[in-house]
């Protein structure tokens, strides 16, 4: 499946039925009077955010929406049928946006979050509801209200704990496979992710979700490379693990390269908790490892983990750095390790 996380669609509601202007006619009754209906209600469009979707794909083969009118009121008090609703069934952590693409009208965070886009139009009134003892025979009906045209954008945030930062082949893919069933694509050249993973790691009986992130370079924020299209998935992450390759011969630039595109992209990323770790360590020595080491702490100006996503040397003393630094309401508790089953 095609990941896509920014789609646009063209919704419209249903408009009002008209009302009725009718007057009951019988064989037998003199004076019969308005027997007008209202007419229907028009639908309205929807969201729901719904479990199972990941991808804004579905938006990709059907942008157009448009919810049915009302049905017009008919003679003898029949009031007109309403217009059936439209739901967009979006996955959870969709922002749904204003035609500028900045105004948020909607955060659906969670399942089952729901909003109204835009409301159906309400149904005319027919003659019969202006009958009055001064006006036995009304000659008027109210038309519907029309309904409501927008043109609105869907943005797709990933709901994860964790999200991992980088510089291409930093070996992000490489620690997401390590650690999960996730299998992303891991190549010897720059850019192999081209769209963000998801995986689900656990650690001490805890299970939480980290988001792999395509690879940042320097001069993202103004376009560069991937440009900074996929850190909006890494907002709602508690926690950012920032992966520096150990065999760089810049690990200090490599570094500052990252944390530079984080304060340009503004917002609370660069504020969030960041655990920094020294990736590949497998490829290194122990006198290269320790001057790798000095010179990401004199970078970053704090503690520096080590690990190697081939070798998962230093990788659960990681996760569970990450898992401190994350809610426990967030985590999903597992059970220990069952006893093998009886076998005779």
């Amino acid at each position: 499946m095609k990941f896509l996380d920014l789609a646009k669609v063209y919704i419209r509601s249903g408009g009002g039925g008209s009302g009725c202007v009718s007057f009951r006619r019988e064989k037998f009754i003199e004076y019969g009077g308005p027997d007008g209906g209202d007419g229907g209600k028009g639908g309205s469009v929807k969201a729901i955010a719904v479990d199972g979707l990941n991808t804004l794909i579905d938006f990709r083969y059907q942008q157009h929406f448009f919810a049915k009118s009302g049905q017009p009121g008919m003679g003898k008090q029949r009031t007109g049928k309403d217009g059936a609703d439209i739901i967009l069934y979006v996955p959870a952590g969709t922002e749904i946006l204003d035609e500028d693409q900045e105004t948020v009208l909607a955060d659906l965070a969670h399942v089952g979050d729901e909003v109204e886009l835009a409301r159906g139009g309400n149904g005319g009134f027919g003659n019969l509801h202006f009958k009055s003892a001064t006006n036995q025979a009304p000659r008027r009906a109210n038309p519907g209200q029309p309904g409501v045209e927008r043109t609105l954008w869907l943005r797709l945030k990933l709901i994860a704990d964790a999200g991992l930062l980088g510089l291409p082949n930093a070996g992000k893919s490489t620690f997401l496979a390590a650690t999960s069933n996730a299998r992303p694509k891991i190549a010897d050249y720059p850019f192999t992710t081209l769209h963000p993973n998801l995986g689900v790691v656990g650690i001490d009986n805890a299970e939480f979700v980290i988001a792999d992130i395509p690879g940042l370079i320097a001069g993202a924020h103004e376009g560069v490379g991937l440009g900074v299209r996929f850190l909006g998935h890494v907002e709602r992450c508690s926690v950012l693990l920032h992966l520096v390759d150990g065999t760089s011969d810049t690990i200090a630039e490599d570094y500052r390269t990252i944390i530079a595109e984080l304060e340009a992209y503004g917002g609370h990323l660069a504020d969030k908790p960041r655990i920094t770790a020294l990736n590949k360590i497998d490829a290194l020595d122990d006198e290269e490892r320790a001057e790798a080491k000095a010179e990401l702490e004199q970078a970053c100006g704090g503690p520096v983990m080590m690990m190697s996503g081939v070798s998962r040397e230093g990788v659960d003393g990681v996760l569970r750095a990450l898992r401190a630094e994350i809610k426990e309401d967030r985590l999903r508790q597992t059970a220990g390790d069952e006893p093998e089953p009886w076998r005779p």
